[in-house]
């Protein structure tokens, strides 16, 4: 007989494969915030197995433990069984978006994405100063953070582009719609195929990225099949630019944090460090790296769900930082930079930048 929800159906065997080892809690950045068992991976997937025993229905009084995932896949590469966590918890939220039970801030996000371009419901983005839709090699695609929170950053990443001159154009851009599918329900077509006649309109050869959660989706999501089957390639940041002499370099002691996104789910690691070990002869790593590293807590809709808690596993990552005694602190993704910045302390000296913010911040000084 079939299952009554989906996840149950597709991921029902991998729900009762997890042998609650507690690898999982080691790891999760939620668990690691709230010291809550039902908030980590091994929790959920008890509460799941209730769920498909009949125990317990999936509704309202479940949001709160399936809805705090950042689906940083951090318990994915630790599970000795295998289990699926991240994929599984979109099931079920698609599996309780069906039946009329989401969390009202995902809910908004769906809404909004019905009516606006972007996740913020904002009609007018900086306009960066630049020309936009022109024919160029490469189309860089910045992202809603990047567009409407982290603009600042996003104009010096624009000034290093320049300063190199690359042949570039941005685009009347919509949200990606990626995230969608993180909070239960279906990308954005029509915002998708907005993105997708514009980059073809510019005769672009590659688009390159600003931010992963973007570059994920152009390069997994059939909503943008068509940029890939025209043979155009999508590129981070960080890998478009990691084989560049910057001729810059500081003293300071800089370290770097892995953005889940890049790190994790685009095995996107030594780029960024080849970069800054360009740049920074002091570089220092923190405790938790690469396949390791801490979430900043802003994923998976949990930033606008759950701001308070988002802050607190910022917290916990920016007390690395302060750990090793870095004074830069760098990544690249306008999400990570944003929740790290919102959840530093006074008492903190140490500066939060993207890398081609902090890299054409040195050549400004340089000039």
């Amino acid at each position: 007989m079939e299952a009554k929800y989906g996840f149950a159906n597709k991921f029902g065997d991998q729900v009762l494969r997890c042998s609650k080892c507690g690898f999982c809690q080691a790891v999760c950045p939620v668990f690691g915030a709230m010291l809550r068992p039902s908030y980590s991976a091994r929790g959920k997937m008890l509460v799941l197995k209730e769920v498909m025993d009949g125990t317990i229905e999936l509704n309202d009084e479940l949001i709160e433990t399936l809805f705090q995932c950042t689906t940083c896949n951090s318990c994915l590469e630790n599970c000795p069984a295998g289990v699926e966590v991240p994929e599984i918890i979109r099931q079920v939220r698609r599996d309780m978006v069906h039946i009329g039970s989401c969390h009202p801030a995902f809910e908004g996000m769906n809404e909004v994405l019905k009516k606006h371009t972007n996740i913020y419901a904002e009609d007018a983005p900086e306009d960066f100063e630049r020309e936009r839709n022109k024919k160029a090699e490469n189309v860089y695609f910045i992202g809603c953070v990047g567009s409407y929170r982290e603009d600042e950053a996003t104009m010096s990443t624009l000034e290093l582009l320049d300063r190199l001159k690359v042949d570039y154009t941005l685009i009347d851009e919509a949200c990606c719609s990626g995230v969608l599918e993180d909070l239960g329900y279906q990308i954005n077509e029509g915002l998708a195929r907005k993105n997708v006649d514009l980059i073809l309109a510019t005769g672009a050869k590659t688009v390159i990225t600003g931010c992963p959660y973007c570059s994920r989706t152009f390069n997994n999501k059939p909503q943008y099949a068509r940029l890939r089957d025209r043979g155009i390639k999508i590129t981070h940041i960080t890998q478009f630019l990691k084989d560049l002499d910057f001729d810059v370099r500081t003293d300071k002691l800089v370290t770097y944090h892995d953005p889940c996104d890049l790190g994790r789910h685009c095995g996107i690691y030594e780029e960024p460090r080849e970069i800054i070990r360009g740049i920074a002869p002091n570089f220092v790593e923190l405790p938790h790296n690469r396949v390791d590293a801490l979430c900043c807590g802003a994923g998976g809709g949990v930033r606008g769900a759950y701001p308070k808690n988002s802050i607190a596993m910022a917290r916990r990552r920016l007390q690395e930082v302060e750990d090793v005694g870095a004074e830069i602190v760098l990544t690249e993704c306008n999400s990570c930079v944003h929740n790290l910045s919102n959840a530093k302390l006074r008492r903190q000296k140490f500066k939060i930048y993207n890398i081609t913010q902090f890299i054409n911040e040195l050549m400004g000084e340089a000039k």
